[in-house]
């Protein structure tokens, strides 16, 4: 658990750059901001060789420890945090053993080491914001008890706004932070909470950066579908099926695959009634049945890709027609499949739609309001008419969910083929006649 296990080269230069610059240290004491006793300490191995510096940590590493905490707490000048923070790491680095130093420094003081970490945080600087992060992962990661929310919050904040940052850096240190924090169940459910987190990964995927990455955001969302309520509704408020997909179908790295197929796994086995559908409209299958032919080096992938295969197999096979068009509507995703153009799958489902308090209709009709794809919105404003042709009181209730006007507003659509199916369903809820409920 040592500090390589956030590591930058970006963060390792500044680092670098940082030990090398003095700190005026006799004038901290002069100005009764540190003490005679910790000018003393501070001296010892400021600036001094490696093998004496761990001589001292060696012999004095809970004074160290101590020592660096509390000189991050009430020290001020952006350039001495950055140093001290540089202490802390170099400390930590290869040093696992000297992780509990840091961590104890609480019976002395209940604001360390936390307080000051955190502190940094809030800093407008990106090195200390980076740096801070690194040191609370790897204190945070090797806590024995459960963390509290209160120890995460303002953290998470912080790496939610990595996430979803313009910088590599941030998105790099973000990332592995993450990474590394999702090993703890708590952690999990705390990270759920934030909505940044969640959205920062997706669009970090949709911006293509590279396998290792795209291996490291997968990780995150598989160690996420560890858990119950998270792998029950991750894809309906993220989508992450077609878009995890997607990425595998387009990976060089067998690594890579290998996470997105046991992130699948998850979700069939945690939360199978609310990903199957999704999955199958994805056409997860297919893509299933081929990863099943190829040669992997990883045993555990071909167990995983071929139950898989086998889960999704069987509930494609209890499939209605019917059953393939309402996971389409879960899944968000419609497409020119057969079953929208067929007149008979109409005659016999359209009522269909009315059950449960015209639950899928609903749902077709928030798909028409809301979506911005125009191959979507083409297929849902088609479905419409074909629900207004063939059920007689279609007109009406259509009207009475106020979706008459959204399918007038598509006739002038941008996109050709939407304001062609929007002209074809508005003739229909024209041509119709009323017949009263």
């Amino acid at each position: 658990m040592s500090v390589s296990l956030v590591s930058n080269a970006y963060l390792d230069d500044a680092s670098s750059k940082i030990r090398s610059k003095p700190v005026p240290w006799e004038g901290y004491q002069r100005a009764e901001l540190v003490t005679s006793e910790e000018l003393v300490l501070i001296k010892k191995i400021d600036r001094q060789s490696k093998a004496k510096t761990e001589s001292l940590l060696l012999n004095d590493g809970q004074t160290y420890a101590l020592l660096y905490l509390r000189l991050l707490k009430k020290l001020q000048r952006l350039d001495t945090m950055q140093y001290i923070l540089v202490l802390i790491a170099d400390a930590l680095a290869d040093h696992d053993e000297r992780i509990p130093l840091f961590t104890r420094a609480g019976e002395s003081d209940p604001d360390l080491p936390y307080w000051p970490l955190t502190r940094a945080l809030d800093m407008q600087d990106e090195f200390m914001q980076l740096k801070a992060s690194q040191i609370l992962t790897v204190l945070l990661c090797a806590e024995p008890r459960p963390l509290a929310p209160s120890q995460l919050h303002v953290f998470l904040g912080t790496l939610a706004s990595m996430v979803q940052s313009s910088s590599p850096h941030k998105h790099d240190i973000g990332v592995q932070c993450l990474e590394a924090l999702l090993a703890r169940p708590e952690c999990r459910q705390a990270v759920w909470g934030i909505s940044g987190i969640i959205a920062g990964f997706v669009e970090i995927l949709k911006a293509k950066q590279g396998p290792q990455m795209y291996y490291q955001v997968a990780f995150c969302f598989w160690l996420l579908t560890f858990e119950q309520n998270i792998a029950e509704e991750i894809n309906k408020k993220y989508d992450i099926v077609p878009l995890l997909i997607t990425v595998a179908q387009h990976a060089v790295k067998e690594k890579v695959i290998r996470v997105i197929v046991a992130t699948f796994r998850n979700l069939v086995t945690k939360a199978p009634s609310a990903n199957l559908p999704a999955m199958l409209v994805a056409q997860l299958l297919p893509y299933a049945k081929n990863l099943c032919g190829r040669k992997w080096t990883d045993e555990d992938i071909v167990e995983d890709v071929q139950y898989l295969r086998d889960e999704l197999a069987a509930n494609f096979e209890s499939l209605t027609t019917y059953d393939e068009y309402t996971s389409e509507l879960t899944s968000g995703h419609l497409s020119w499949t057969p079953v929208h153009e067929s007149d008979d799958f109409w005659k016999e489902n359209a009522t269909k739609l009315n059950e449960k308090d015209f639950a899928q209709l609903k749902e077709l009709l928030r798909l028409l309001n809301s979506s911005k794809d125009p191959v979507v919105l083409a297929v849902a404003v088609h479905d419409v008419g074909q629900y207004v042709k063939h059920y007689e009181r279609g007109k009406i209730i259509i009207n009475d969910l106020g979706a008459k006007r959204r399918v007038m507003e598509l006739m002038s659509h941008p996109d050709s083929e939407v304001r062609y199916r929007a002209l074809i369903s508005v003739q229909q809820l024209v041509s119709q006649s009323w017949i009263s409920v």
